[in-house]
């Protein structure tokens, strides 16, 4: 067992390829990683963290020329990365090197299926499956200077000290319940590129004022929000620091066509006028006469009418019985506002894939379609085919 005295600090390559040599047998490593964005575009990697049950390291990115040897191990396909609500940390690797490493177990991911909360924090889930209550004061702190004080590399080791500790007990408890496989496709989602890709074109979508817009002002704010994403991303800046929402919706509202006008927006401030103020023009010049993209599907919804908060109703009927059958918490298997999304025909991915699908996803699907009719038998609530 790793011991929490012993935590190793690397900082030079010898060092490095010391500890890649002493995990090179690991079939599983845990990972954690400490960073900081608030003044980038992109995450600043600061510290690397990875343990197995013998051994603990705390990796300085910011000392290192790179981290080949270590992400050649993670980038080992026979080698599972052990992590808890992986995606920051998948998508900085993704940074490092272009791709996802697989296979993954995120212990967020799994905790559900053994009866915790859905999403539940690292914290939490150590303290209620080892016992162990950890330090949390130092989670807001300052992980780009040099040296990190002591306290603070303890905290940061904890991070996987208990994660290699949880792991096995984690993976036993579901082998034990038949659970493990239910969760290769989340899993395996968790390496899929995609998720860590950043679609300009699509960056009007977390705009909310684009619910507010309408014809060549949806199309402006649209081409906006992609040219604000591309210059961020440029020049390393937070998008925020750039031009806030607000101000991309005045200028979509405004339609200005000269810095005049466009000084007028308000929030605008004169420095971005001077310095990306025509560009600006531009933008609006050659997007305003364009059609603007379908809004996303996942628009605000609705309410459910009197019928369907009854199908509603009966839905949840299905899902508490699953959840009694396989000991599992009903609000876990289907929250009720995604049956309240899948009554009105609206999109329900976490219903539409992995265990949840194969638990009760295709028998909801199935009774809105009328193929599985809701019956009692025995005093139990069962589900049958309809003939």
């Amino acid at each position: 067992m790793s011991d929490p005295d012993s935590i190793l600090f690397i900082d030079t390559p010898e060092a490095l390829e010391r500890f890649c040599a002493r995990i090179a047998d690991a079939g599983w490593l845990a990972l954690d990683t400490e960073f900081l964005r608030e003044k980038t575009y992109y995450p600043r990697l600061c510290l690397l963290q990875a343990a197995t049950p013998e051994l603990t390291a705390c990796i300085d990115p910011l000392a290192l020329e790179h981290l080949d040897p270590l992400l050649d191990r993670l980038y080992d396909p026979a080698v599972t990365k052990v992590m808890h609500a992986c995606h920051q940390d998948l998508e900085i690797l993704f940074q490092l090197r272009g791709s996802v490493p697989a296979p993954i177990f995120d212990t967020q991911l799994a905790a559900p299926l053994l009866g915790h909360p859905e999403q539940i924090g690292y914290g939490n889930l150590v303290e209620a499956v080892l016992g162990v209550k950890l330090e949390k004061g130092h989670a807001r702190a300052d992980w780009t200077r040099r040296p990190l004080p002591e306290a603070q590399l303890r905290y940061a080791a904890d991070d996987v000290i208990y994660l290699a500790r949880l792991y096995p007990v984690l993976r036993e408890s579901l082998v034990e319940r038949g659970r493990l496989a239910w969760l290769e496709e989340d899993f395996a989602g968790l390496s899929d590129p995609e998720r860590y890709i950043v679609h300009p074109e699509q960056a009007w979508q977390r705009i909310r004022a684009a619910e507010r817009l309408r014809g060549p002002r949806l199309a402006v704010l649209q081409a906006l929000a992609a040219w604000r994403e591309e210059t961020a991303r440029r020049e390393d800046r937070p998008r925020g620091w750039l031009m806030r929402d607000e101000v991309l919706e005045d200028i979509a509202r405004q339609l200005p066509s000269s810095l005049g006008e466009l000084a007028r927006v308000r929030g605008l401030h004169e420095q971005s006028l001077r310095r990306n103020g025509e560009a600006l023009l531009a933008v609006v010049r050659e997007a305003r006469d364009r059609t603007p993209d379908e809004r996303p599907v996942h628009r605000r919804s609705e309410r459910c009418s009197p019928e369907q908060e009854a199908l509603v109703e009966l839905l949840e009927a299905v899902v508490h019985r699953v959840g009694l059958d396989e000991s599992l918490n009903p609000a876990v298997l289907a929250p009720r506002k995604a049956l309240e999304r899948l009554v009105r025909g609206e999109p329900t991915p976490e219903l539409a894939r992995g265990w949840r699908r194969a638990l009760v996803g295709d028998d909801l699907h199935a009774v809105l379609r009328g193929e599985r009719a809701v019956t009692v038998e025995d005093g139990h609530l069962r589900l049958i085919p309809v003939t």
